[in-house]
This record gives structure tokens, C-alpha cells and sequence, in this order.
């Protein structure tokens, strides 16, 4: 005769077979819908925000193989801390912000009614926790005044480390001054220029021409007033790119590396041409993983966001080791906030500073400066990025 536990692993495993069905089945929903729109629609920005959201929601459009490389990393414990774990401060200070960790609510959304709930319930989280929060591109508010509104969360989070965010593209074309009035307009403490060619040459009518961008990266460092951040979209950045950004002026990159949400992927589902199906279907797992951007980037004279497939304090504790000024979390957060809303979000946030401030205790250190600075083991095969001390 079965005993009880036997019955309760049968309804457990019942249940989770549930979760999974209703999981794939909403998620098939997002897609078809997604799939079925007009093509005129899905060039429409707002209408790729929303599908942008259904898709990044989902469980299709991470990369297949490719994983942040952050499992690569071990921590060695420290059985003798010799300290309270009240006296460990997880403070750190970036772009000038102090912050209560060193976690930022990476690039959400914007253009939507669904997106400004998104914004504002996360930002107000991400404020009250005393973190940092970025938004979706400002491209859509640019381009459809009447969208503004949806990135706008101040009046919520008034003491947030908010970042703008615009494509080098769209910048290349816009004045300063226009750029200067958009992140006025929501109150930007510094600005996000993404670089994304992977996912344009993908996208139904998706940029071609990213010539000029370094060019652009300099004149908004010189002409800004507030920081300028160099960030990747889902593809990493190496040290090359990272050598030839700091001598514009750029002081801080985000890697938004490979490992986490593909870009290649959520445009493949939108994606109207078969050719550009096609090329986003072989190029899905295209990328620089996280952990050996952050790799790549050691010894530079920037400040370094980790961004790409981190989920966990341990992702974050991890990314921080290796030479990481933040670690940035986007997806995990907004499937919490899918899943509970506000106070969704911000007790998952929460769980991640507190796992943060652990791993620090168990590795003796008091300060994020000496978490920096403790001993790892790095595997393979993240060890092989490392870069040669003739490159930087």
C-alpha cells in the first residue's frame, strides 16, 4: 500500500503538471496572438512593447545552450567571519548613488498601459528598497508623445537611481538638446544608450545602419550633464568594445550579456520575413555570456553592470566578484511582479539583497569593495575568457 508521502509526491508532481500546461498553454496564447497580428501592427512600437512583454514572460525565448557562465564561479567559504551579520553593509555607490545593494532593477518597458504598471510598481519597489531601476527604451515616448506617461515614475519613486535608456541609433539623429528633454521629462539621473544590432537585423523593420556610434557615444558624454552608459542588449560586450567606449568618455558600461532572455529569440517570434526567421533562428544563442563579459572587462577604468540571465543574489554576489560594480535583474523581477504584483516584485527583490548580504557574511567580507576583492575559483569554461594582459 502507497504511504503518505508517496501520495503526496503523486499530487505534488499532478500539480506541477498543471502549472506546466496552463504555463505553456498562456504562454502559446501570448505567441499566436503575438504571430497573428498584421504586419503593419508589429512595426508599430507601442504594439511591440506589448509584444515584447507576452514574449518575455514566457518560457521560449531564452537561449538553448548557451547559459551567463555565472555557475562557473565558486565562492570560498569562510568559516571564521568574525563579525555579526548585522555588521555587513551590501552599500555601494554607482554613477554617484549610494545604494542599499548593489542591485539594479535592469531596462523594464514603456509605451503601454501595461507597461506603465509595470514601471511604476516596480520603480516604487526598487525605490523603498533603495535600489536602482531602468527603463525601457524612451525610443517609443520620442516617437509618440502621448506615450510619455507610461515611463514617468517619480511621483512614486522620488529617490530612485533612475536610468534612461535610448537606442545609439536614434540618438545618432537626435540633437542633444532632444535628448537632454527626454530624460528631463522623467527624471533620468543618467542614460542608458543601447546597442542592440543583433536584435535590429532581426526585427521586422528593425535599424541597418549602426555606423557613427562611437562617434555619438562621445558627443553625449561630452554633452549630456548627466552619466552616459554604453549598454549591450542580450549579446555581452567584449573588451574591445569596452576599450574603444571608454575613450569616448564613457564611464560605465552594462554587459547584458548572453545567458538569460535571447533577443535574437523574442524577435524570431515576431519576426514576418522568412529570411530574417531564418538568420534569428540560427543566431538565437549568438553571444558573449555574461560572466566573461564581466571578465572581459576587468581592469578598466569603468564602472561595470552585470546584466544578462542573473535571477539570484547568488547571480549578483557572483557578477560582483568578478569585478562587477551591480548586478541587473529584469525578467525574474517582472515574472514576480506578473505573478503578485508590487508586493510581488518587491518581496522578491527583498529575498535577493538578503542572499546578497549572506554570501557576503560567508565569505568574511563586511563591504562590497571586499567581496570584490575575495578569493573565487573560476572552471572552465569561463576561465578561458580571460582576457590576455596585452588587450587593455
Amino acid at each position: 500500500m502507497p504511504c503518505a508521502a508517496d501520495f503526496e509526491c503523486c499530487i505534488d508532481a499532478t500539480l506541477e503538471a498543471i502549472v506546466r500546461s496552463i504555463t505553456r498553454y498562456t504562454w502559446r496564447a501570448s505567441t499566436e496572438s503575438v504571430s497573428s497580428a498584421p504586419v503593419a501592427d508589429r512595426l508599430d512600437i507601442s504594439q511591440r512593447k506589448k509584444d515584447h512583454l507576452a514574449l518575455c514572460a514566457g518560457p521560449n525565448v531564452g537561449f538553448r545552450e548557451k547559459t551567463t557562465l555565472l555557475e562557473c564561479v565558486e565562492f570560498m567559504h569562510d568559516s571564521l567571519p568574525e563579525m555579526h551579520a548585522d555588521e555587513v553593509d551590501s552599500s555601494t555607490t554607482l554613477l554617484g548613488h549610494r545604494l542599499a545593494a548593489p542591485i539594479i532593477v535592469a531596462a523594464m518597458t514603456g509605451g503601454t498601459d501595461r507597461a506603465a504598471e509595470v514601471n511604476r510598481d516596480i520603480a516604487r519597489a526598487a525605490d523603498e528598497l533603495g535600489l536602482a531601476f531602468g527603463l525601457g527604451s524612451q525610443r517609443a515616448m520620442f516617437v509618440r508623445p502621448e506615450t510619455t506617461w507610461t515611463f514617468q515614475i517619480r511621483d512614486v519613486a522620488p529617490n530612485v537611481l533612475l536610468l534612461g535608456n535610448l537606442g545609439v541609433v536614434q540618438a545618432r539623429t537626435m540633437s542633444t538638446q532632444q535628448i537632454t528633454d527626454l530624460c528631463a521629462t522623467v527624471g533620468a539621473d543618467a542614460l542608458c544608450i543601447h546597442l542592440n544590432p543583433a536584435m535590429e537585423i532581426v526585427q521586422p523593420g528593425g535599424d541597418r545602419d549602426f555606423s557613427q556610434g562611437l562617434e555619438t557615444l562621445a558627443r553625449l558624454a561630452a554633452e549630456l550633464g548627466i552619466p552616459v552608459i554604453a549598454k549591450e542588449t542580450g549579446c555581452g560586450l567584449s573588451r574591445r568594445s569596452a576599450v574603444r567606449i571608454a575613450a569616448t568618455g564613457v564611464k560605465a558600461v552594462d554587459t547584458s550579456g548572453a545567458g538569460g532572455t535571447s533577443w535574437v529569440a523574442v524577435e524570431a517570434h515576431r519576426a514576418v520575413d522568412e529570411d530574417d526567421k531564418a538568420i534569428a533562428e540560427e543566431l538565437w544563442d549568438w553571444g558573449i555570456p555574461t560572466a566573461a563579459s564581466v571578465l572581459q572587462l576587468s581592469g578598466l577604468p569603468l564602472e561595470i553592470i552585470a546584466t544578462g540571465g542573473l535571477k539570484t543574489g547568488t547571480d549578483v554576489a557572483r557578477a560582483v566578484a568578478l569585478g562587477a560594480t551591480c548586478g541587473g535583474i529584469a525578467s525574474q523581477v517582472l515574472r514576480a511582479h506578473k505573478a503578485g504584483g508590487y508586493a510581488g516584485a518587491k518581496a522578491y527583490l527583498h529575498r535577493t539583497m538578503l542572499v546578497v548580504r549572506a554570501i557576503m557574511l560567508l565569505c568574511g567580507c563586511r563591504t562590497v569593495d571586499a567581496l570584490r576583492r575575495t578569493p573565487t575559483i573560476i572552471r572552465e569554461p569561463l576561465a578561458s575568457w580571460r582576457p590576455e594582459p596585452h588587450t587593455g
